[in-house]
């Protein structure tokens, strides 16, 4: 099957390597979709917000940043309260979450004075918008493009949306066995997927024929890195995403564009890219590595053991009444339990060191409703 793409400047170039050397991964297709460094689509422009394609949960309400700040400022405390503490954020979009979560933290002096503020970020536009929202912080971050340049010390990760925009490759069971999907070229020299001729013999997974598998390489070298330097030097990360939590077979790979869904080998670099989150795979690095794993738990109970209920309703003391109503609206969008609700899609994990004890907003009797699935469509 193939899908007619539009002269874009990365389809162009994309054919003409395809042309030239052969299909290429699905993984290897997202990285260059999303961060092709003249026309990956996080290099070239904001997608957050009612005008960009997609909204996440620091652009709905202050209140996820103030929690996750708060949530931030009680690790510390659970730690010791260091003297120094790299505060890190993976992918700080317009560096909403992190403006909001530093205000929260005025209310506890100490932490705010042991902060070294640290994004993780390859957009150029985006460190622009970023720095403009911490100007009047009173922090000056540290931009990185990799979590390997971070420096040592006890450590406070958040990563909001994150790993759902790490590549993955993809595999097909076929009577031969597991070939892997790629990226090539249709008859009509439109981007099409296609399937490798020969299986890839470390998979032995036994499932249908047609089912996919889908391996998340990249997010796994990013979890086991921050995990160490947690077991090394003390603390902990916040995985907050969509995806399952029960690994199993499914393609979830999609495009955004406005808003709306629309075909990812449509208009490669111009829409946004992601696949649901595997949080068994994500916290089986981390137990590897020697870190203890909090959660998963649904994003809607996180946030009302957060007290997000409490946060609301001081703030809509002081509102006016169409300001109420959207404080409402915005608690009611992010604690959404329905099938495809951001408080039940969206899971949260907290990867910690093992002298820690139970982090805020866990509880080892909260399970997301789609612990015993098996379907990595989530």
């Amino acid at each position: 099957m193939s899908a007619a793409a539009p002269d874009t400047p990365l389809a162009a170039e994309l054919k003409r390597h395809i042309a030239l050397e052969g299909p290429i991964s699905v993984e290897r297709y997202m990285a260059l979709c999303l961060g092709h460094p003249r026309h990956g689509y996080y290099m070239t422009r904001d997608p957050f917000g009612a005008r960009g394609d997609f909204v996440t949960a620091p652009e709905i309400s202050q209140m996820f940043g103030e929690l996750v700040g708060l949530w931030a400022a009680e690790t510390w405390r659970l730690m010791g309260g260091p003297a120094r503490l790299n505060l890190v954020e993976l992918g700080p979009g317009r560096g909403t979450l992190m403006a909001d979560a530093l205000r929260a933290a005025r209310a506890l002096p100490a932490f705010r004075e042991a902060l070294a503020v640290h994004l993780v970020e390859t957009s150029p536009v985006l460190r622009e918008r970023q720095q403009v929202a911490l100007a009047s912080s009173g922090i000056t971050p540290t931009w990185h493009a990799t979590v390997d340049s971070l420096p040592d010390g006890p450590l406070v990760v958040v990563a909001n949306e994150f790993f759902d925009a790490l590549p993955v490759r993809q595999y097909q069971r076929t009577e031969r066995g597991w070939c892997e999907r790629l990226v090539g070229l249709g008859d009509d020299g439109a981007l099409a997927f296609g399937l490798a001729p020969e299986p890839e013999p470390a998979l032995t997974l036994a499932a249908p024929v047609g089912s996919v598998r889908e391996v998340a390489a990249a997010s796994g070298e990013v979890l086991r890195a921050l995990a160490g330097r947690i077991v090394r030097f003390g603390g902990a990360a916040l995985v907050v995403d969509y995806g399952h939590v029960a690994s199993g077979f499914g393609e979830t790979l999609q495009a955004l564009k406005g808003h709306a869904f629309v075909d990812p080998l449509a208009e490669p670099g111009e829409a946004d890219l992601t696949v649901h989150v595997d949080f068994t795979a994500l916290a089986c690095e981390a137990l590897a590595a020697g870190a203890a794993v909090h959660g998963p738990v649904m994003q809607r109970d996180f946030l009302l053991a957060l007290g997000l209920a409490e946060r609301a309703g001081m703030l809509k003391r002081r509102a006016a009444a169409d300001q109420a109503r959207a404080i409402d609206a915005a608690v009611a969008r992010l604690t959404d339990a329905g099938k495809t609700g951001m408080g039940r899609l969206f899971k949260v994990l907290a990867v910690a060191s093992p002298a820690l004890p139970l982090l805020p907003g866990f509880d080892r009797r909260q399970a997301p409703d789609d612990a015993k699935g098996s379907s990595a469509a989530g």
